[in-house]
């Protein structure tokens, strides 16, 4: 999905003629004959390579533009299926909304493409769209099933923004991070929310853990990674040297419920990041003739926007909305960042590196601070700076620890 945008869709007649035939209704089956990862320990096999005419490229080794050409083919292809359901769903049952769930409503591109095809007045898309989200139908099942439990209506959404992980109590986080060894200044909030506007002003990138931890693959700002979204540097920093992942991949703008159509053409709420959209074309930084001739990755560098750090290469942007109701402090530090900048946008990404899970504790937040390059760590009250902070001896590399996705 983040690689697409750098190639062509190209392959798109190959896939229709051999991997999946497609229906106009949206129905498909999926030629197994290309596929291992029903039987094997790989997801494609000799014949899908030879389909393509190589074999799948090694991690970590350089990405060419095959790889981009067939992201592209492979999300248009996705794309095409997803309309065509939605359009069906609505002939067949004539609703008026759409509720999306499953791996594929992750791919928050083609969920943006529905919502502007207009199929449904509105759509709303479970926040642990994965696998993880079974555990949510799992709870409800039994609710229902054998609690004889009735729906709740709600007027708002009742997932509470998706906060329903584990909190820590301010005397905990204290004992905590003594444990650790971390040096730190408590601050209440009328202190540190300027501070931190600041502090990110002046392009320092920041840890940011915050009451629940948010149920699903997207940080929301209670396990977030935040910078400045106007810094031609931000995106291949995080991505190089706090995330240790490629530097095509996309950052999130965070931005204010009201000011959402300021900086994106999209007027309605998107709390969980599940839904891509343009920038406005006020923002956009047009390609100069140079530009416009260079091809895939070597776009990544170029702005494309008066918010580089959250533009993609195709003007687009993976939202989030920020709203009083479900994330007050997070709402408090973004507004802080508009008084301080005049802008209501921070970029924000989950904290955690390449192939570990988000941080849940405060000791797993200081010890990622600690093995990457953030500048700066809050938890709840609890500002550190990582230039006060002691080296942690005997630490293991987290490359050691985790698989790298």
């Amino acid at each position: 999905m983040g690689l697409a945008p750098y190639g062509e869709p190209k392959y798109v007649d190959l896939i229709l003629d051999n991997l999946l035939d497609l229906k106009d209704d949206g129905t498909f089956r999926l030629n197994m004959d290309y596929f291992n990862y029903c039987t094997g320990l790989t997801m494609t096999n000799k014949k899908f390579d030879k389909l393509f005419g190589a074999p799948p490229r090694k991690s970590e080794s350089e990405i060419t533009q095959r790889e981009m050409d067939i992201a592209a083919s492979i999300q248009k292809v996705t794309e095409m299926v997803v309309l065509r359901l939605a359009k069906t769903i609505r002939a067949e049952t004539d609703c008026q909304y759409l509720c999306l769930a499953g791996g594929v409503a992750l791919n928050c591109v083609a969920n943006g493409e529905l919502l502007r095809a207009g199929i449904f007045d509105d759509i709303w898309i479970q926040p642990a769209a994965g696998d993880a989200g079974g555990a949510l139908g799992a709870a409800l099942a039994v609710w229902h099933d054998l609690h004889n439990g009735e729906r709740k209506l709600n007027s708002s959404d009742s997932m509470q923004g998706s906060y329903l992980g584990p909190h820590f109590e301010r005397e905990e986080i204290h004992t905590r991070l003594d444990k650790v060894g971390a040096v730190y200044k408590i601050l209440e909030d009328k202190a540190l929310m300027p501070q931190l506007a600041e502090i990110l002003d002046n392009d320092n990138v920041v840890g940011w853990f915050q009451g629940r931890m948010e149920f699903g693959p997207r940080a929301l700002g209670g396990r977030s990674i935040i910078g400045n979204p106007r810094s031609t540097k931000m995106q291949s920093q995080m991505n190089l040297k706090i995330k240790y992942r490629e530097s095509f991949r996309p950052f999130a703008p965070s931005v204010l419920i009201e000011d959402v159509n300021k900086y994106f053409k999209h007027d309605r709420p998107s709390p969980y990041m599940l839904l891509v959209a343009p920038v406005t074309e006020e923002i956009r930084t047009p390609m100069t003739k140079e530009q416009e001739k260079l091809f895939g990755i070597e776009k990544l560098n170029i702005p494309r926007s008066e918010l580089p750090a959250i533009t993609h290469v195709d003007y687009s942007a993976r939202i989030q909305t920020i709203h009083p109701e479900t994330n007050p402090r997070y709402y408090q530090l973004v507004s802080a960042f508009k008084a301080q900048s005049g802008c209501s946008v921070l970029v924000n990404t989950s904290f955690n590196v390449r192939g570990e899970p988000i941080v849940c504790t405060p000791e797993d937040a200081y010890r990622c601070f600690m093995r990457t390059e953030m500048d700066y760590l809050v938890i709840e009250n609890f500002l550190m700076a990582k230039s006060d902070q002691p080296k942690i001896e005997k630490d293991k590399s987290w490359m050691d620890e985790f698989e790298l996705d």
